[in-house]
């Protein structure tokens, strides 16, 4: 076999499994946008003292052992952003959302959206916050960065998506109104 025809072959391989790279994470993004939507419907406000926050696996969490039964194998070794938060008398470990880990203060008293034990948004806190803003900015890590990066994609692609729903709804309203017409002048 002429080297042409492996090159040939090689590069239609890479370009079958790019593009089916491409459709299976489109359809995880879809699934993940409507899991935070649901995640953000059953959210409550609740008022906590954050202890402490730690990126940690989740099997050395210490979060309940129905949580670690109904993950997956391959998520409990992953290391996710852990808080050990203080809710009424209780001392609790929440899983935290990438996007706020990083903005989260400890030893504050903070209100926050939760939903079951997902910490999903904070909105406002209280007590003794540190003054980065006079402080020269550290710099941040590559995690941190990738974090950031991740939560401004989501949000824009959300946008993006929300745009295609109300843009399509348009059209069938417009359908509709046509066919109406059609009708009445028939």
């Amino acid at each position: 076999m002429s080297p042409w025809i492996i090159t040939l072959i090689i590069v239609l391989v890479v370009v079958g499994a790019l593009v089916a790279l491409y459709f299976v994470g489109n359809n995880m993004q879809k699934k993940q946008l409507a899991q935070k939507e649901q995640i953000k419907e059953a959210a409550q406000m609740t008022s906590m003292l954050i202890i402490d926050k730690k990126m940690m696996k989740l099997k050395d969490a210490g979060l309940p052992k129905m949580v670690m039964d109904q993950t997956p194998k391959r998520y409990q070794n992953a290391k996710m952003p852990i808080v050990k938060a203080k809710v009424g008398p209780q001392t609790v470990n929440l899983i935290c959302d990438d996007g706020i880990f990083d903005d989260l203060p400890t030893k504050c008293e903070v209100k926050a959206m939760v939903s079951g034990i997902y910490l999903t948004e904070i909105k406002s806190v209280r007590g003794k916050r540190k003054n980065n803003q006079q402080e020269e900015p550290k710099k941040k890590s590559f995690a941190q960065k990738m974090r950031k990066k991740q939560s401004e994609l989501q949000a824009e692609y959300a946008k993006e998506e929300k745009a295609k729903e109300a843009k399509k709804a348009a059209k069938e309203a417009e359908k509709k109104k046509k066919e109406q017409a059609k009708k009445i002048t028939n």
